[in-house]
């Protein structure tokens, strides 16, 4: 299957980039040409504010669409996708509202968002498990490369003031239907996966790159593409078939008080791509992956398109993920700057993980990528029971190798208090591009079954760092 001659015009004249994110403030762009260890003496959080004023949710008409208007019927079998869609497009036609899922299980295919909708949810979206419900294929961006592949169950492109709320839940069956079997040992994941990397490392135009029917690439749960103004509050996603919140190229995004949980491979929490102004507060995530991993791009196609994320806070979320926590990358060819994140908590007793996590910090790069990790700040994280080290920076990330620089720097981690782990800091860099203006200050690891490794950190600072009731010193 190829995508249709008007759908590609349709996307070839679309929004660019440049047109969804905010330029530079004053002073951003003197602050990101200048980023040396020196410029760390002044407070970063004092950005907070003014990143936080920017980001104002979108509001909505009173007007209400319930679905059951439109012939939907909540009974888990029937098919409800063209009833979903036609009371997402009266909504759009009359300027926006509100499209209510009431109580019942609404079984659907793809649904695709558009203008002044809010999908509000209070029953439960049940997303079907057959792959042709998410055809024709739409552009995404998969594990950081563009292409053509089966639409996100929700998604949306180059649309603005959009919504999922509600009390309710969004299931997408991943552990149902044939998703779990493409991955699994013998599926036809890792040839696709291997053909769109290729596609992208040679400069394959987009427009060629297609996939869908006949291919198993796994879609993301919800993605919205080149759009701005977003919220999604209050729901419950449940049981991805690979990412879960996927927000790329977008601007003004407000992620509130969602619990996503995921039992599948690579089911991340939430996964901002090449966005700007975004604010992830209130959440739980217990995830079989990252809970939230920054991205922008993969390689030579991230390099093409060069949209970085920026300005990206995170609060008083819960981290029960089997990976990272907080991650950044290892998508990170287009850059990933000022990511701040603070007063969150990993694996608690009252959210415990299937698994323990396995890295409260990460940030993951490699040679092979370009582009750079610069403004991580971390304070007040408070965590139990992983399984891997609290810090951990590497620009070796699966071995890869390559000719770029592989950059990290400037990254400061606060207060950090955390009990049981396989180590406190782990560092792993390169000498041919060490981490720069690395923090770590007024932390407190207890039960740490290893010491610290540090390599190719010449400037790191550790202040009031005690591992095992000890002090220790860079």
């Amino acid at each position: 299957m190829s995508p249709t001659r008007r759908a590609l015009l349709r996307a070839a004249g679309a929004l660019t980039a440049a047109a969804v994110l905010p330029p530079l403030l004053p002073g951003e762009a003197l602050a990101a040409a200048d980023r040396t260890v020196r410029g760390l003496a002044h407070d970063p959080w004092k950005k907070v504010p003014r990143i936080l004023a920017r980001i104002r949710p979108p509001h909505f008409p009173r007007r209400r669409f319930d679905i059951r208007d439109f012939g939907a019927v909540g009974d888990g079998t029937t098919k409800n996708t063209e009833a979903i869609r036609r009371a997402i497009d009266a909504c759009h036609r009359a300027g926006g509202g509100h499209v209510d899922v009431p109580e019942g299980r609404f079984l659907t295919g793809a649904i695709h968002l558009r203008s002044g909708v809010d999908l509000n949810v209070t029953g439960t979206v049940l997303f079907n498990t057959d792959p042709a419900d998410y055809l024709p294929v739409v552009l995404t961006r998969w594990e950081g490369t563009e292409c053509w592949n089966y639409s996100p169950f929700v998604y949306a492109l180059d649309q603005r003031d959009l919504a999922i709320t509600g009390t309710g839940t969004l299931d997408g069956q991943g552990m149902t239907g044939p998703w779990k079997s493409w991955r699994d040992p013998g599926g036809g994941a890792p040839i696709d996966q291997a053909e769109l990397r290729r596609m992208g490392e040679e400069g394959v135009p987009v427009d060629q790159r297609v996939f869908g029917e006949g291919h198993y690439l796994r879609p993301s749960m919800v993605q919205f593409y080149r759009c701005r103004n977003i919220l999604i509050e209050g729901v419950t996603f449940l049981e991805p078939a690979m990412w879960t919140l996927h927000p790329v190229l977008c601007s003004n995004v407000l992620v509130k008080d969602v619990d996503v949980i995921g039992r599948i491979a690579n089911s991340d929490g939430c996964d901002p791509e090449s966005c700007a102004d975004v604010h992830i507060t209130g959440c739980r995530f217990h995830t079989e992956d990252d809970s939230i991993a920054v991205k922008s791009g993969r390689d030579e196609d991230g390099l093409r398109v060069g949209v970085p994320s920026r300005n990206i806070v995170i609060q008083n979320c819960v981290f029960s993920g089997r990976w990272g926590g907080l991650a950044v990358g290892s998508e990170m060819s287009g850059g990933a700057y000022d990511i701040f994140a603070e007063d969150c908590r990993i694996n608690p007793l009252d959210f415990p993980g299937r698994y323990n996590p396995r890295h409260p910090v990460f940030l993951k790069t490699t040679k092979k990528r370009g582009g750079a990790i610069d403004g991580v700040y971390v304070r007040r994280f408070q965590g139990r029971q992983i399984d891997r080290d609290c810090i951990y920076l590497t620009t070796r990330y699966s071995n890869q190798t390559g000719d770029r620089p592989a950059v990290i720097r400037n990254v400061r981690v606060e207060h950090m208090v955390h009990d049981g782990a396989r180590r406190a800091i782990n560092l792993e860099g390169l000498d041919s591009d060490p981490f720069l203006g690395i923090h770590i200050e007024h932390c407190d690891f207890t039960n740490m079954a290893n010491p610290n490794i540090i390599r190719s950190a010449p400037d790191l600072v550790l202040r009031k760092v005690f591992v095992n009731g000890t002090e220790v010193n860079a």
